[in-house]
């Protein structure tokens, strides 16, 4: 549902310039850095890398794993092909498609203030409710149907939304009757049942060299493992078994129309959740290995220009083992909750506005059935 809508607003709102929507071939490209020797006897040996899966591997379609190993495309001709030992489709460009995350929400903004929305920056400090006749509302629940008795069990509905205006800092105060919640990995702070994790996973992009053709590639890449601290002071030859041994680290490669190479990995827990987006922290080192994995296999990234190190932090489900989302009421009248969508926020962003859209005006989601992302089976 949500790729077909992105593919209309595509249509409808000039996505292609706007926001550099386009289809795009997806496949996994396994790889060894250049500088690795091609040895394959007892001397070298891998070590995986322990950061923790944004998850989006295990999305890939059943029919897809355990495919033939293809020869590397023609237009795939970034890559070192010394380095390339293996290529396999995921996806053609019919069921795959990229936007520019940041260009995307700030053009549906944008768009959003010219239907009458008004948009407020500022941060949230906590959503105000009030106690209601929990009696009467009952009986009206009850008149329309018993799936809504146990939100008036709860005797509160949402009243306001109280915030820090970012232009001003001054505290402001917002009457509301409904509220959503989207606050991604922050929900907890504002809805403390809420069952929602953070996981920091860090990004660079590249300006390569040239125009490089239209990836989305999940790799495999082997590289050097360097000599740490605690190896200490080693022997010549400890030393070279050392830097011809390898781990393999999983970097995810997305080209872009602007002639940009978006790299990101996986994710990490090192850092709790600072308070806000201001305060992430970004990894000098871990930005590094991204850079130095795809540098190691494609001259284009290697001599290209490092434009941004970015980190953030995406908001997981802990329970019901589906991932999230958690899309629609939350047992208390008035409020709303759209979050934990993981690292699938982008692409599922067009359906939940659709279905939150629903549930606002229409009292119901009627375009999917959502019951099993309720996020009253969890909070």
């Amino acid at each position: 549902m949500s790729f077909d809508l992105h593919q209309e607003l595509a249509d409808s709102h000039d996505g292609v310039q706007q926001w550099g929507y386009r289809r795009i071939r997806c496949g996994k490209l396994t790889a060894r850095d250049a500088s690795l020797s091609t040895r394959t006897d007892g001397s070298s040996w891998a070590r995986f890398s322990s950061w923790v899966s944004l998850g989006k591997r295990k999305y890939q379609k059943e029919e897809s794993k355990g495919s033939p190993v293809t020869d590397i495309p023609d237009d795939l001709d970034w890559f070192n092909r010394k380095c390339v030992e293996s290529y396999e489709d995921i996806s053609t460009t019919s069921a795959t498609a990229q936007v520019n995350p940041y260009q995307f929400t700030i053009t549906m903004a944008k768009l959003a203030e010219e239907g009458g929305v008004k948009v407020i920056m500022g941060s949230v400090d906590k959503i105000g409710y009030t106690d209601f006749n929990i009696q009467s509302c009952a009986e009206q629940f009850e008149a329309a149907g018993t799936a809504r008795v146990s939100d008036a069990a709860r005797g509160k509905r949402v009243q306001s939304v109280a915030y820090i205006d970012k232009a001003t800092s001054e505290s402001r105060l917002i009457p509301a009757t409904i509220v959503v919640l989207a606050a991604g990995p922050w929900t907890p702070v504002l809805f403390p049942s809420a069952p929602v994790s953070a996981l920091r996973a860090h990004s660079v992009t590249i300006r390569p060299t040239r125009p490089v053709s239209a990836y989305c590639l999940f790799t495999e890449i082997s590289v050097p493992l360097l000599p740490t601290e605690e190896d200490g002071a080693l022997e010549d030859e400890q030393l070279a078994t050392v830097q011809d041994s390898m781990k393999i680290t999983s970097p995810e490669i997305y080209s872009r129309p602007n002639n940009e190479v978006y790299v990101c990995g996986a994710g990490d827990n090192t850092l709790p959740l600072p308070a806000s987006t201001d305060d992430v922290e970004v990894s000098k080192e871990t930005c590094q290995s991204l850079i130095d994995a795809v540098s190691g296999i494609s001259n284009e990234l290697h001599d290209g220009v490092v434009t941004s190190r970015r980190a953030c932090y995406l908001p997981t489900v802990d329970v019901g083992g589906s991932g999230g989302p958690l899309v629609g009421q939350t047992g208390v009248s008035g409020l709303l909750m759209a979050t934990g969508h993981g690292c699938w926020g982008i692409h599922n962003a067009p359906a939940t506005g659709k279905l939150i859209s629903e549930i606002v005006f229409d009292g119901e989601a009627v375009s999917a059935d959502i019951r099993g992302l309720d996020p009253r089976l969890v909070v």
